[in-house]
Formats: structure tokens, sequence, C-alpha cells
């Protein structure tokens, strides 16, 4: 059941009132709402979670909890999910973005080389910024989707199947 799943793998709240980086919230992240697992909570996590993480922003984890304290998902579950792009899945799935981006737009892949400075960030922002935003946002929104309604669905399925072996024993 994936309740029990993601129940063994979440951080203890007490860990995550105490980051530092999540004190701005303050008494808010004492709701009770933002503990709770269960389908609506979880799929709205990974709604939000699974949003930031395509979000090419740094802290990534403290905009993922301000939205998560706003649509009452589960703290844990959407702050953790921001981790799927870390430094070993990031160039793959910033790449994706990209590629989604110029597809959209219509423009052919320009070949580019990354290097970790502020001007070619600036430089960037002209010539492959805008397919790569664009791919981010879609793939974002896409992904957010995916995993909302993936969740409701394995949910469901996971209880009626749970509700089904209890009938034939």
């Amino acid at each position: 059941m994936p309740k029990k799943i993601i129940k063994r793998l979440m951080p203890d709240p007490q860990s995550i009132k105490a980051n530092k980086h999540l004190k701005i919230f303050g008494s808010l992240l004492h709701n009770p709402h933002l503990w709770h697992l269960n389908r609506h909570s979880v799929a709205k996590a990974f709604a939000v979670g699974l949003f930031f993480a395509f979000i090419p922003v740094p802290f990534q984890m403290v905009l993922a909890a301000g939205t998560a304290i706003l649509v009452h998902s589960n703290l844990p579950l959407s702050i953790a999910l921001v981790w799927i792009t870390n430094p070993l899945t990031m160039p793959a799935i910033f790449y994706s973005c990209y590629i989604v981006g110029t597809w959209i737009i219509g423009a052919p892949a320009q070949e580019f080389s990354f290097e970790a400075n502020w001007q070619w960030v600036v430089d960037s922002l002209s010539t492959i910024g805008p397919a790569f935003l664009l791919g981010c946002g879609v793939l974002a929104t896409v992904f957010a989707i995916i995993g909302y309604f993936g969740i409701q669905g394995l949910w469901r399925y996971s209880v009626s199947k749970a509700w089904q072996n209890r009938k034939e024993r």
C-alpha cells in the first residue's frame, strides 16, 4: 500500500520544523493537515513537488514548502520530491526541458556548452533561455498533473485491492 511505503520513507516532522530555511513559515508548520498521509494530501504533494522540481530557481524546497502550506498538501513529501532534480539528474532533466521548448517554439536546437559562471547565464537568457524556460514550465505542469492523477489512481487501486483481499479472507 502506498501509505505504508511513504510513511516509512518520510522524515520526522520535528526535523522539518527545525530546518533553518523553513523557519520563515513559523507557526504555519504546526498545521496538522501538513503531516497527514491520505490520498488527497499525498496527490497534492506529488503535484507540488514535481512542479517545483522542474522550475530552475534556487531554493526550490522553500517554494515547494510555501505552496504545500497554501494547498494543504503533505509538507515532507512536497519538499522531498523537489530533489528529483539533484546534481546528478539536473543536466538530463533541464536539457530535456530545453528540447521540449525548442519543439514547442519550432526553433532548431542550438549547440551550446555549459559554463559555470554568471556571464554565461546572462548571455544564454537571450539565446537558449526562452525555449528552456518554456520547456521547464510545460514539463513542470505536465509532470505535476501526471503525479497528481497517478497517485490518485494508484491509491484507489491499492485500497480497492486491499478491500478485495479482505473479502476473500
